[in-house]
């Protein structure tokens, strides 16, 4: 579970100082951020997606000026601005190709746009691996040089670093994971890319609603069912609560949650060999804070070491991110100071 934001004083930060920028289909999240990975001014505006990329990338630079002024400072005090974006991407051309999250985005030059709004440079970087970023500079993952982020939400999101640096692939595309395929059969359950067998089409917050659903339609007996009469709507959170208060289905569902995932965990252990992998997102049930939390985390522990090699089982580290929803702003300033100080253009 996040810690709660603690903002400091201009007066008390360390230069250099950074913007960082966290795009959602939703909402625009930003911060300055000085030198240690401290937070300046945090502000949160909606995107408006249905305004075009244009009106976009002009929010987005009023954004940055916004969170700049709360701050109480001016461009000149920022070194670099980072931009975490959702895919797909064509990261060292600075371009969104067709991304779902932004219907209408397509082909367009999101990173020089922004450039161009705010005056200032901009790194570009896929939205999950700026995350887990954030919690290599910041969270869980301090100390570690190499670490894998899956957020679980509407889809599963997936960062991978290895000895400090982002895996973004020849095509923009590296950490892909939630697209992995565990079910090859032509009956594989339907992911929301609309191919079938992925990852997230079991294990995504999505994933629950529909199996729990299906469970429900099949004539399962369950307190969700009397939930769902009475006017509650089917989700994650519902279906934890009464997991909490006993319901046998429940608890299946989000057991059975955990088991997908720690097959999923396996195989990029065997294919990475990180230090850490962390678990984040909206569907962490709790996290440390909660015995369900707990208990879902010890359910995927157990699954991987059932399937993984000893050794591997035995000495990768498996957690709870820690940064929440701040993240992917505080990972894209990370990103910037990083690109700041390898001086990149």
């Amino acid at each position: 579970m996040a810690q709660a934001r603690k903002l400091i004083s201009k007066d008390e930060a360390k230069p250099p100082l950074f913007v960082g920028l966290d795009l959602g289909g939703t909402n625009i999240k930003v911060g300055v951020v000085d030198d240690e990975g401290r937070t300046l001014s945090y502000l949160s505006f909606p995107t408006e997606v249905e305004r075009g990329p244009e009106e976009g990338a002009r929010r987005l630079g009023e954004a940055i000026h916004a969170a700049i002024r709360e701050a109480k400072l001016s461009p000149t005090n920022v070194a670099r601005v980072g931009l975490g974006s959702p895919g797909t991407m064509d990261i060292p051309a600075g371009k969104l190709v067709d991304p779902a999250n932004l219907p209408g985005w397509v082909d367009f030059p999101l990173r020089d746009r922004v450039r161009d709004h705010c005056g200032l440079p901009v790194s570009f970087a896929n939205d999950a691996r700026a995350a887990a970023f954030g919690e290599l500079w910041l969270g869980s993952g301090r100390g570690y040089q190499s670490l894998i982020l899956l957020t679980l939400g509407t889809g599963i999101g997936c960062g991978i670093i290895v000895g400090n640096t982002i895996l973004d692939g020849a095509h923009s595309h590296g950490g892909e994971f939630g697209h992995s395929i565990i079910d090859y059969h032509d009956n594989a359950r339907l992911c929301g890319c609309k191919k079938r067998g992925h990852f997230e089409a079991y294990a995504s917050a999505t994933a629950v609603i529909a199996r729990t659903q299906e469970a429900l339609d099949a004539g399962r007996a369950s307190s969700l069912s009397r939930r769902l009469a009475s006017g509650a709507e089917l989700s994650p959170k519902l279906v934890a609560q009464e997991a909490e208060a006993g319901d046998a289905l429940a608890m299946e569902i989000i057991l059975e949650t955990a088991a997908y995932l720690g097959v999923g965990i396996v195989n990029l252990m065997h294919t990475i060999d990180p230090e850490i992998i962390l678990i984040g997102g909206a569907m962490t049930f709790g996290g440390h804070q909660s015995p369900l939390g707990r208990r879902f985390l010890d359910r995927i522990r157990e699954e991987v070491g059932r399937r993984a090699y000893r050794f591997l089982a035995e000495r990768t580290v498996i957690d709870f991110a820690s940064l929440g929803g701040d993240a992917g702003y505080l990972g894209a300033a990370g990103i910037a100071r990083s690109d700041y100080r390898h001086h990149r253009p």
